[in-house]
């Protein structure tokens, strides 16, 4: 179950480098795919092996330095609906300032775990000017140093013990799909298509967490999951920065559900904001099917779709095994056609190939294309195998796994989508010493 952390408070006083530190360290250690687009305002981060979601809402605020506090004001309450703790940042330089006064009268008013965190504490002799900010009534204030990180521990190690506390009921293990994209996609048209008449036997689940639902559907041959996180839900009228919003919506969606269906309008064409969404899917190693939905309202010539499609798997690569299904809701177009690639690729995701299948396969494809050499020397694979793990990841093992580049990386994994069906599954290929 994910768990997500967000950072709050007014500009310049180092959200975003607490950020870098949390996610940075981690990513350069284990993020070994090529092409993940570093998003400055979502990362992920572990500690104590607690991963969790680290969303820096300042990225987000629209404007300069003289932001309104309105705005201000919006990300604080998306950063409390959507995240399990907040972390609200000051700045021990500055000082206590009337906007810090403002957003520690929202956060007072929340049930969600807040730590007041001061930052710039970068010697000790700044400690004693944290003491001030113990009037915004907000409990303990944990002081840290985002440029060298002093502090950064006592304080992760209690935010740990939040997440440890989160409980969890036990969901059936039945596939849990999520429709995420773009607002005004037609995402709840979807859910509601798929939904349909049967809502008589569809049963709700209470959540994990507050503000996911998992709708059971079992009907026409098919038994799963629904994500359904609060955006799906008919909300009031939503003026907030919709961007950011989305993206938290999306976040919170990707990460409980074991396949995405990403929705594009199909009279907008893919979009930056939908490749973001997509590249959020793959980095969270979620199965994905890209639904081109209002279909109908486009004007067609024989190969309309097979361009369309192109343009789409141009924009995604090097991850391009992926279904793309075009429908429409008004017309039923389809929908169950979208339905069934979200069953295979979710039935890919648990593929497991044997490891003397494996080498078999592998052993002379790597012999007859071999890693180029590098300076002189030669990588000389030896084995390869799966490991289990929740996505689909094999281990190549040689004697000089440092001179392994990405090219021949996506060259091997080439190799395996064309020899197993890893359809819409994103897979990760390491090599290590043998």
């Amino acid at each position: 179950m994910s768990n997500i952390l967000a950072i709050v408070g007014r500009p310049n006083v180092g959200k975003s480098t607490f950020f870098n530190r949390l996610t940075q360290s981690r990513q350069a250690i284990v993020e070994e795919t090529s092409g993940v687009t570093r998003d400055r305002h979502y990362g992920k981060s572990d500690w104590n092996g607690f991963e969790f979601s680290v969303i820096d809402t300042g990225g987000y605020v629209v404007g300069s330095e003289d932001v309104f506090e309105e705005e201000i004001r919006k990300q604080i309450s998306l950063a409390i609906e959507e995240s399990d703790v907040i972390i609200f940042m000051v700045d021990v330089k500055s000082g206590l300032t009337g906007m810090d006064e403002d957003v520690a009268q929202v956060l007072r008013k929340t049930q969600k775990s807040v730590f007041l965190v001061a930052n710039k504490v970068d010697n000790p002799d700044k400690i004693n000017d944290a003491a001030e900010f113990y009037q915004l009534g907000l409990g303990e204030v944990f002081t840290v140093s985002s440029i060298n990180g002093s502090g950064t521990g006592e304080l992760l190690d209690e935010v740990v013990k939040v997440f440890e506390q989160k409980t969890i009921e036990e969901i059936p293990d039945l596939p849990k799909f999520a429709v995420v994209g773009r607002p005004n996609v037609g995402k709840s048209s979807l859910v509601n298509a798929f939904l349909g008449d049967e809502r008589n036997i569809v049963t709700p689940i209470a959540g994990t967490t507050r503000d996911s639902i998992y709708t059971h559907y079992n009907s026409f041959g098919f038994d799963f999951f629904l994500v359904d996180t609060a955006g799906l839900r008919k909300k009031g009228k939503v003026n907030e920065n919709i961007e950011f919003y989305s993206v938290m919506r999306s976040i919170r969606a990707i990460e409980n559900s074991d396949v995405c269906f990403l929705m594009v309008d199909a009279s907008q064409g893919f979009e930056s904001q939908d490749l973001n969404i997509f590249h959020l899917i793959e980095k969270n190693r979620k199965g994905v099917v890209i639904v081109v939905n209002k279909w109908d309202l486009i004007e067609k010539e024989s190969k309309t779709h097979i361009k369309f499609e192109e343009n789409i798997r141009e924009k995604i690569a090097p991850f391009t095994d992926v279904p793309i299904v075009f429908t429409s809701i008004p017309k039923k177009q389809r929908i169950f056609k979208a339905l069934e690639l979200g069953s295979l690729v979710f039935k890919n995701k648990s593929n497991r190939i044997s490891t003397s299948k494996l080498n078999e396969i592998f052993l002379p494809i790597v012999a007859k294309t071999p890693p180029p050499s590098v300076k002189g020397k030669y990588v000389k694979i030896k084995y390869i195998t799966q490991i289990k793990t929740s996505f689909p990841a094999f281990v190549f093992f040689c004697n000089l796994p440092q001179y392994v580049k990405d090219p021949y990386k996506r060259f091997v994994e080439n190799q395996i989508r064309k020899h197993f069906n890893f359809l819409g599954v994103p897979i990760q290929i390491y090599f290590r010493k043998k």
